[in-house]
């Protein structure tokens, strides 16, 4: 400290002038309760009054420390187990796995990896509707534990988990892929090959870090060749032991068997994998060579910035997230932790103050909140709690009665709705902004949530039930029971006018009795859960 003093004294210079000190930095602003709310908004579904109350104390960046750190809970697979679902009479169905998938989004204490997961889940799709195996309902439970396993750790080794999961084995027939024989013709299965990039990986266009197309023109990443030479890498693998008996098989990746593997040369994306290479070590250069390659870190992170916080971020936006995902500050590569948190904190997803009068955030800011999140958000912030430990919300797939989307029940591996989906015939298609969640967005769907919420906002799903004793504390002043609701669900982003509607349709419910109080908060939140300020968040 002396040799520092003596230093800024010296100043230099010959003159013996004294250099001052620099201005300490401001001090940050106390984050609002409207802040908090939109932060967990993004990274933990919604709000509670005690997650706000976390988050103001310890700010965002250690708010996320605190989750990242966070313990993996009991799996879904051992829950599937310990319910009595691994019997012989679910060897092919899916029984107790929609309610293993709802349990944890609702009721896991980790709120930041179950947001993760369930965004990787939407890009590195497997589907209930394609896993025709023994013991599928254990299977698919397995796969979300291996998403949530691996969420925080680096996307190379997510890859390998992936790519090795008996789940994406059957679903993208990897599993039993067989080497080629030129006697017979047989080739092998080009479809993990195919999709492990186009959708998990680096896409279809040569992309800029940003984002953007390299060189400013549609460039193919790949073609046939590329596909048909990867495919002889993954070929060789299939399950564990997978029997009648031998439930397990669907948590232990897939084994190696190298009489069924090609020892053909494989020349893909610049890199050239000798002939008789053994299998194993073929693969992990194959996924190497893949997770290197420079269009990842914009065409997954751009994702990520989607599921969680914008559905058309900037170029500048993606580049942040680019250059972390390319480098953690420590040289790393694919830290997906940093890269979360690089999403989170950006300044586009930290900057926009909707509780301010002076607003005005970009037309492209935010996203329509998928049906998933919707009820997972209504869930978690009023408690949902299931009293037998059953879950039992089952499959939400109905667009018409029910959420028109259900936990890992994608229609295909393209998932529910494609990251560059543009809303044809509308503002948003005449501006090319990207808004994949309308996708599934149509007068049956809207209507279809109107009619459900109203249901569930009231009696819960299956044995859950809400707990809405804070806002029945509020229940005769409608202005604050509705404030509550805005502040929770929507991070104070409703127009006055629309809170102000809202709170004189309240009102007009009596609350001089106890049922009618009840009456005035199931109103005040599902009033707001219909919000179209509500339904794109910002």
């Amino acid at each position: 400290m002396a040799a520092a003093t003596a230093l800024s004294a010296c100043g230099g210079g010959g003159d013996g002038a004294v250099t001052p000190a620099p201005a300490p930095a401001p001090a940050a602003a106390p984050i609002t309760d409207a802040q908090a709310s939109r932060f967990l908004g993004q990274a933990a579904f919604g709000a509670t009054d005690p997650l706000i109350g976390r988050v103001k104390a310890l700010g965002y960046s250690a708010w996320l420390d605190e989750q990242l750190a966070q313990p993996i809970g009991p799996s879904r697979y051992d829950w599937m187990v310990a319910q009595g679902h691994a019997v012989e009479a679910n060897i092919s169905a899916f029984t107790g796995a929609d309610n293993a998938l709802w349990r944890k989004l609702i009721a896991s204490p980790d709120v930041l990896r179950q947001r993760v997961a369930l965004a990787l889940s939407e890009i590195f799709v497997v589907s209930m509707a394609g896993l025709p195996v023994l013991w599928r309902g254990l299977l698919v439970t397995a796969y979300a534990d291996l998403l949530e396993t691996h969420c925080f750790a680096s996307y190379r080794s997510l890859l390998e988990a992936v790519t090795l999961s008996p789940a994406m084995g059957v679903y993208l027939n990897m599993r039993g892929n067989q080497r080629e024989d030129l006697a017979t013709g047989r080739v092998p299965d080009e479809n993990f090959a195919r999709e492990v990039l186009q959708l998990f990986t680096i896409g279809l266009q040569e992309l800029n870090t940003d984002g953007s197309l390299r060189g400013g023109a549609a460039t193919e990443t790949y073609g046939p060749d590329t596909i048909s030479n990867l495919a002889k890498v993954f070929t060789g693998w299939d399950f564990d032991n997978a029997t009648r008996t031998d439930f397990a098989y669907v948590k232990r990746p897939m084994l190696f068997n190298a009489a069924r593997h090609s020892v053909a040369e494989k020349r893909f994306l610049g890199t050239t994998i000798a002939a008789g290479t053994d299998g194993r070590v073929a693969l992990g250069m194959a996924l190497d060579t893949i997770a290197k390659h420079a269009n990842v870190a914009p065409f997954i992170g751009r994702q990520l910035i989607q599921r969680l916080v914008a559905s058309h971020p900037s170029a500048a936006y993606v580049g942040r997230v680019s250059a972390v995902f390319n480098n953690n500050g420590a040289g790393q590569h694919g830290d997906l932790k940093a890269v979360i948190k690089a999403v989170l904190l950006d300044p586009e997803a930290r900057s926009v103050d909707i509780a301010s009068p002076s607003a005005s955030p970009s037309p492209t800011a935010g996203k329509l909140r998928e049906p998933v999140v919707r009820l997972v958000q209504w869930a978690r912030t009023f408690g949902l709690a299931s009293p037998t430990d059953l879950w039992n919300l089952g499959n939400q797939s109905d667009p018409a009665t029910r959420l028109g989307q259900s936990p890992l029940r994608a229609p295909s591996v393209f998932n529910f709705f494609r990251p560059g989906y543009v809303p044809p015939n509308s503002a948003l298609g005449t501006q090319g902004v990207t808004a994949p969640e309308f996708q599934i967005t149509n007068e049956s769907t809207v209507m279809g949530w109107a009619n459900y919420a109203q249901t569930f906002v009231a009696s819960g799903i299956g044995e859950t039930r809400p707990d809405y004793s804070a806002e029945l504390a509020l229940a005769t002043d409608a202005p604050a029971l509705v404030r509550r609701v805005v502040l929770l669900l929507a991070a104070d982003a409703l127009p006055a006018a629309t809170e102000t509607l809202i709170s004189a349709a309240v009102a007009s419910i009596s609350a001089a009795t106890d049922t009618g109080k009840r009456n005035r908060v199931y109103a005040a939140i599902h009033l707001v859960l219909c919000a179209p300020d509500y339904l794109v968040q910002v």
